[in-house]
């Protein structure tokens, strides 16, 4: 999931939010504004409603982000890289650089996600009983009870034992355990998250149609979220299994073509596409022969034709903190999934500072189909 919003480091960890967390945001805003806080307590203005129902959403959300931060400080300490958190319209999520080393670590990583929720509904259980003890007002006893019961729910639903799902990961790891087979453990939770994606799916449409309630639609949408990425989880694995101990090195373009941050856009075109620079991204080199970012062409293009004399490569380009990068020895099955998520769909292969190759998952999807092909038993 991609993230339109950056919203800078939170312990260390790169947090952003993606579009469509917009939505979430509405919905339940619009849901308790409309809907429970009147009910429960009418009476007050429309804009006591709205606002306790805003509040209480961006609480929300900051409870799903530190759900998240928590499976990412977690993963670190077990020494499992985090290359960011986005949160979007179904939650959260925590890019991992790689797979948990161990059944145990696993387990760690996985399970801490719906205690964190279970704490978090618990402080503001806690925290609500107390409100209402004081006298304090009624909407905000109603906002933060709602606060409580839906981070318990959300702590109860991660730890179903099915894959996407935290509880699928704590499955995964049982699995691992039990069989000592990563890639069967990964068939079994995302088996178990298929089978409870196509439950919720039929009982959402089910709602709708035999009660006329719309509400069964958002069952049926998570119910599809859950199929579709368990699977695509499972071909995950598959790739690693294909792909395992394959390093980078092996698959990189070696000694791509480069050029200096201090050339000007016009030079830089009247060389292209039939010239030296033929290709469509390119690593950006400092003065001092290190790799600085990359720029594409798309990149370039959205600089005014009139500007394009004056304006350097260095000022349009990709810095490189926001490019994938990876060392020769690094593993492809670890590089894949961070390409998958890049804008660029390019990781620059780095060594001590310097370019020495660039992957594209066309790159990957070539060495892909070969080792296929060979590992292919012949009929």
């Amino acid at each position: 999931m991609k993230e339109t919003l950056s919203l800078g480091r939170i312990a260390g960890v790169r947090v952003g939010l993606n579009w469509s967390v917009l939505f979430i945001i509405a919905l339940v805003t619009v849901t308790l504004a409309e809907g429970r806080f009147p009910d429960a307590h009418p009476g007050h203005p429309a804009w006591a409603y709205w606002a306790s129902a805003l509040s209480a959403a961006v609480v929300f959300l900051a409870s799903l982000l530190a759900h998240e931060l928590a499976h990412a400080v977690v993963a670190r300490r077990n020494g499992v890289q985090v290359d960011g958190i986005t949160l979007w319209m179904l939650g959260g999520v925590a890019r991992l650089h790689s797979e948990a080393p161990t059944p145990a670590a696993e387990l760690r990583i996985a399970g801490v996600g719906p205690l964190t929720s279970a704490v978090a509904g618990g402080g503001f259980l806690g925290l609500a009983v107390w409100l209402d003890a004081v006298h304090a007002s009624g909407l905000v006893v109603e906002a933060v009870a709602w606060l409580a019961a839906i981070n318990i729910v959300l702590a109860v639903f991660n730890a179903l034992p099915a894959a996407p799902l935290d509880g699928g990961r704590l499955l995964r790891a049982f699995l691992w355990h039990r069989t000592g087979d990563r890639m069967r453990a990964t068939h079994g939770a995302a088996a178990a998250g298929r089978m409870l994606g196509w439950f919720m799916i039929v009982s959402g449409f089910a709602v709708m149609v035999l009660s006329g309630d719309l509400s069964g639609l958002w069952p049926a949408l998570i119910g599809w979220f859950l199929i579709t990425t368990a699977t695509a989880e499972e071909r995950q694995t598959q790739l690693r299994g294909v792909l395992d101990q394959v390093p980078v090195g092996r698959v990189m373009t070696r000694d791509p073509v480069t050029v200096p941050a201090t050339t000007t856009l016009a030079d830089f075109l009247s060389e292209g596409p039939f010239g030296r620079y033929r290709h469509s991204a390119f690593p950006v080199l400092a003065p001092d022969g290190t790799a600085a970012g990359l720029v594409t062409v798309r990149l370039i293009d959205r600089t005014p034709l009139q500007a394009r004399s004056t304006t350097t490569i260095g000022e349009v380009m990709r810095p490189l903190p926001e490019v994938v990068t990876a060392a020769p020895d690094d593993w492809v099955a670890d590089l894949l999934p961070r390409l998958q998520t890049s804008r660029d769909r390019r990781a620059l292969v780095l060594d001590d500072g310097h370019v020495v190759g660039i992957v594209t998952l066309a790159d990957i999807t070539r060495a892909l189909s070969w080792l296929t092909a060979a590992k292919r038993p012949q009929t």
